[in-house]
């Protein structure tokens, strides 16, 4: 018997002596308040610049210049295009357009100086964007990677008020990705560092009506 299966057979042997499953209770509040749609996004716009996310609000005619303008404004020679992003939000003449390849490798995808992707949905309440991997998104490396991240929200159509609200919209087989704010850490003097598990700017684009 080799050490993989008398591991497997404690393992067996516990689970059949354990006591059944408890239901969990689910009477805590699903959402803390009642919102209109401005509100939620509002309040999401709120969260995400606390979190030092840079927050800018366009709608779907002004969307390819603005994002035009903040890789500009990066100083971007080349950036991520995972599939399924609209074409015509990144008009032809700007970074080189590198695109999500599962043969790349992380040096190749740490000398790419942006990333621009959608999202699955954004949660109000936490200032929370969920990346489920869906057309637009691609792989979870491309946004853990370069040190740039610029992500499209649909609003109100892609905010909700609070995580209960977003559990059941999302697929757990799918590589749920949750970001508030850039990548941050801090040491036991509470230094903050940023860009350590990810990019160092995320900047949030919410497009809608105006």
């Amino acid at each position: 018997m080799s050490s993989k299966d008398r591991i497997l057979g404690r393992i067996r042997r516990a689970l059949h002596d354990a006591a059944p499953a408890v239901e969990i209770p689910r009477d805590y509040l699903p959402v803390h308040g009642d919102r209109t749609p401005t509100e939620r996004v509002d309040l999401l716009a709120s969260h995400l610049a606390e979190y030092r996310a840079l927050v800018h609000r366009t709608d779907e005619e002004a969307l390819p210049a603005l994002l035009a303008r903040l890789l500009g404004a990066r100083g971007a020679r080349s950036v991520l295009v995972p599939p399924g992003l609209p074409p015509h939000w990144l008009p032809a003449g700007g970074p080189t357009r590198v695109p999500d390849r599962a043969a790349s490798t992380p040096y190749e995808l740490d000398r790419v100086d942006s990333v621009v992707t959608g999202c699955a949905l954004a949660v109000a309440e936490t200032g929370t964007i969920v990346l489920d991997g869906g057309p637009g998104q691609g792989r979870r490396r491309i946004t853990l990677i370069p040190d740039h991240h610029i992500c499209v929200v649909r609003v109100p159509d892609q905010v909700v008020d609070s995580v209960p609200q977003a559990l059941p919209l999302l697929d757990p087989a799918r590589p749920l990705t949750w970001i508030s704010g850039p990548s941050a850490t801090s040491d036991i003097e509470l230094d903050r560092v940023e860009g350590v598990h990810g990019p160092r700017t995320l900047e949030v684009v919410l497009v809608g009506t105006q």
